[in-house]
């Protein structure tokens, strides 16, 4: 087993204004951008040559990638012109796969931080002779997923739509975003077309016959597609909760970047990461948080759970509890921003303009 498909096509749109300048698959999550803890992933598990289907943003990933060697990998770029899904952007990237009809084809969404033992699916995949295996895990709460049900020997059964009854729950396995292809499968998908796997190719596979088999491997699942996640997911990397050989550091409470500058007296904890150039000031709390390159925080601010993007700047006094800021943006002195705030990028909020608390 020796290549992947990494789909990094998504425009992100519940990341925003993360990914008004970036690529999801490319915001730092524990230091650097998101991707490389992929990629360095699968290159532990073997993987050695890696396409990326991209679409938003292309342009962004083969500079700070380019042939992949830095990771030990080949990596080869294929854009789309147009969004084609799931199904269709693997199709898409099939042309420069090397791999013989009955190889595996490790397939990877780009942004589900996990830690899935990689090997282990493949072996399973070979061991079951499936046409296609899916990492499964269980969630306490499956409504908001597709549930896939399997039989005793892990076979899958069905790809059932987010339930809208108790009745529908039939089981708390999901599908988690990694595949294992027969090579001539991935030949079998529509070209040119938008094609979802999950709503049409997995479903008209078992209406064929063809073996799709499942793996529940219920170690650290997230899906970083809202900030909030995000921020956790960044978080759970530092404090090695979740494993990467990519963090640039060591695990711990927090990772402090070459360059950047934390005062004495600045408590910085729970997994909070300051990137390269940016500055935490005195008396200034921060925990959770993800604080990009060149970004600022001013005297007594305190951040929690947050992501504060590249040079923006968080001012004196201010209190920002599971709140993201835009790349550039300011946020005055005195000011309190609670969950789900977004400042998108450039914006300025002036000194003592926004709060959720009275003023006693």
């Amino acid at each position: 087993m020796t290549e992947a498909i990494l789909l990094v096509g998504g425009k992100g749109t519940r990341l925003r204004p993360l990914t008004v300048y970036t690529p999801k698959p490319m915001v730092r999550a524990a230091g650097v951008p998101f991707l490389t803890h992929q990629l360095a992933r699968a290159r532990a598990a073997g993987v050695e040559h890696i396409v990326l289907a991209t679409s938003y943003l292309a342009e962004v990933f083969e500079p700070y990638f380019g042939d992949g060697s830095a990771l030990g990998l080949h990596i080869e770029y294929v854009t789309e012109e147009e969004p084609l899904g799931t199904g269709g952007a693997i199709r898409n990237v099939a042309g420069r796969l090397r791999s013989g009809p009955d190889d595996p084809v490790l397939v990877f969404n780009g942004d589900i931080l996990t830690g899935l033992d990689i090997r282990a699916l493949v072996d399973t995949h070979e061991a079951t002779g499936a046409d296609v295996s899916l990492h499964l895990t269980r969630v306490a709460d499956p409504r908001a997923y597709g549930l896939v049900p399997t039989d005793g020997t892990g076979r899958v059964l069905a790809f059932l739509e987010k339930p809208q009854s108790p009745e529908e729950i039939v089981t708390d396995q999901i599908n988690a975003g990694a595949y294992v292809f027969r090579r001539s499968v991935i030949d079998t998908i529509p070209a040119d077309r938008p094609v979802s796997v999950e709503r049409e190719t997995f479903p008209d596979l078992l209406a064929a016959g063809a073996h799709l088999q499942g793996m529940v491997d219920s170690t650290y699942w997230l899906d970083l597609g809202t900030p909030a996640a995000f921020v956790r997911g960044s978080a759970d990397l530092v404090l090695g909760r979740a494993p990467s050989p990519a963090v640039p550091g060591r695990c711990g409470d927090r990772l402090v970047l070459p360059t950047a500058t934390v005062a004495p007296d600045a408590k910085v904890t729970g997994g909070t990461v300051v990137g390269e150039g940016a500055f935490v000031a005195e008396g200034a709390r921060v925990s959770g948080s993800t604080i990009l390159p060149g970004a600022v925080i001013e005297p007594d601010a305190v951040v929690t759970d947050s992501l504060i993007g590249t040079r923006a700047r968080v001012g004196e006094r201010s209190v920002l509890t599971g709140t993201v800021i835009g790349d550039g943006a300011v946020v005055g002195a005195d000011n309190e921003l609670r969950e789900g705030v977004r400042v998108w990028c450039d914006a300025r909020i002036p000194a003592g303009a926004l709060r959720f608390s009275s003023d006693q």
